[in-house]
């Protein structure tokens, strides 16, 4: 358990606000029988058992998960400029009814694009007062804007985010190695992180689509060896610059057995994969089912097996929803056409009930669950000192759901701006039941209980 002398100190003399008793705490590694008391937005105390007599209120959850609330470091909110696809209030509205208390906003679909600090500022007035979650950001890489990297840096980015191939927005353009010579050494100063989408396209075989609403032909069209090659370029450059790379949305597995070889030779490499990669087989998936459509493509099953495997060997260090949504004309919903369809799934909403769902199936632990979507991706965003653990002096950011509960994915239901979804219609288990940013309760059983409570999340100016 965390423990920091000189605050537990000075929160000795708090007073509780209030406390939490379940008798499924994730507690470290262990799910406990505890009592969480809670004072000015932090955790005071975790004590074992029901505790009666810690003078303040005691919300008994019994035994439903009070967990560390979900992290979620890849998310597409599109604000300002294109909030028609998605924007602060609609996005963290799903986040905190999905029990996700930060998440992280990536750079490219904004316009302007988050690439420099003037681009950055208004991305951060845009936020202001329209959080109803916490929310960081990581800034962009492009061609050429290697010297906007320290003043992202002082403005308070997490870190940065690049392409190595088409983005799919025309003002964030792919890096080439050449590029990454340049931002690399600056960024590893800071000891920031490197997030990186991992794909060298080349061109598709000729006549590959000739049925362009082909779900097989669009996965045909992006192959493994797009991944392989970009993440095995990516490694060469971690180990010359000794920076800290994360490997985005991992959806082939012929790139594990590289991706455990960097790491065993101890290079800050860290990886992720999504939810739709670990739920949905391409098996599954047919003609015309463009809500399906992401880049890289769902794969085939045998494939993403090896993916969970790897998620219970720590090859694979979490899992983020890479939620991208768009408006249904984006989405080709009337034509079905993959190939001009947006690459991009809805899912924020769903990130716990979706990999519970399908975790559960293959033994995972309520506390790997909390790993997975808590505590790992605390630390790509350097938050783990006070955010993804139940911890004495931890911030209070918590959610308590029924893992037992099932639910039907509605229209009416979702919050995200837009409702094309895959999991549309899928029965999920992982019912949501509150959601507590610093103590204070956001969301309880389908009502939002206080709204704009969020907080912009900068990094430090070391």
């Amino acid at each position: 358990m965390f423990f920091n002398l000189p605050l537990y100190v000075e929160i000795l003399y708090r007073m509780p606000d209030f406390a939490i008793h379940s008798y499924n705490t994730v507690i470290g590694n262990n799910l406990e029988n505890a009592t969480v008391i809670i004072s000015n937005g932090k955790i005071l105390d975790v004590l074992a058992g029901f505790a009666g007599d810690t003078g303040c209120e005691v919300i008994d959850v019994h035994y439903k998960v009070l967990m560390p609330g979900v992290i979620d470091p890849h998310v597409h909110i599109n604000e300002p400029g294109r909030t028609l696809w998605e924007g602060f209030d609609s996005a963290t509205k799903a986040a905190i009814a999905g029990g996700i208390t930060t998440l992280i906003e990536m750079p490219l679909n904004a316009s302007p694009v988050t690439t420099t600090a003037s681009a950055f500022k208004l991305k951060l007035e845009a936020a202001q007062n329209n959080l109803h979650t916490n929310c960081g950001f990581w800034g962009g890489i492009v061609p050429g804007n290697a010297g906007e990297i320290e003043p992202l840096i002082q403005m308070g980015v997490l870190g940065f985010k690049a392409f190595l191939t088409h983005s799919g927005i025309d003002e964030f353009p792919n890096v080439t190695e050449a590029d990454l010579h340049f931002a690399m050494p600056v960024i590893a100063k800071h000891e920031l992180p490197l997030l990186v989408h991992c794909e060298l396209s080349d061109t598709p075989p000729d006549g590959i689509f000739d049925d362009p609403a082909s779900y097989q032909q669009y996965l045909a069209s992006r192959p493994r060896s797009w991944e392989d090659d970009a993440i095995a370029m990516m490694i060469r450059l971690c180990e010359q610059y000794h920076c800290r790379v994360h490997i985005v949305h991992l959806s082939s597995s012929n790139s594990l057995e590289q991706i455990k070889t960097a790491r065993q030779k101890g290079l800050p490499l860290t990886v992720e994969t999504a939810q739709h990669y670990l739920y949905f087989n391409a098996e599954g998936i047919g003609d015309r089912q463009v809500a399906f459509k992401c880049a890289p493509p769902i794969r085939e099953k045998s494939n993403n097996e090896l993916l969970w495997q790897s998620l219970k060997d720590a090859v694979i260090d979490f899992v983020a929803t890479d939620h991208s949504p768009a408006p249904p004309e984006m989405k080709q919903t009337g034509s079905g056409d993959f190939t001009t369809a947006w690459g991009g799934i809805a899912s924020l909403q769903f990130a716990l009930p979706a990999l519970w769902t399908a975790a559960k199936l293959r033994g995972f632990s309520i506390v790997e669950m909390s790993n997975l979507l808590s505590k790992n991706p605390a630390k790509l965003a350097g938050l783990q000192i006070c955010k993804g653990d139940i911890a004495v002096g931890f911030d209070a950011d918590l959610v308590v759901w029924n893992p037992d509960e099932s639910f039907e994915v509605v229209e009416d239901g979702i919050h995200h701006k837009h409702t094309i979804t895959p999991y549309l219609h899928e029965t999920l288990f992982g019912v949501i039941e509150q959601t507590y940013l610093a103590g204070t309760k956001v969301y309880d059983n389908g009502i939002f209980t206080l709204l704009k409570n969020g907080k912009i999340i900068k990094q430090p100016i070391k």
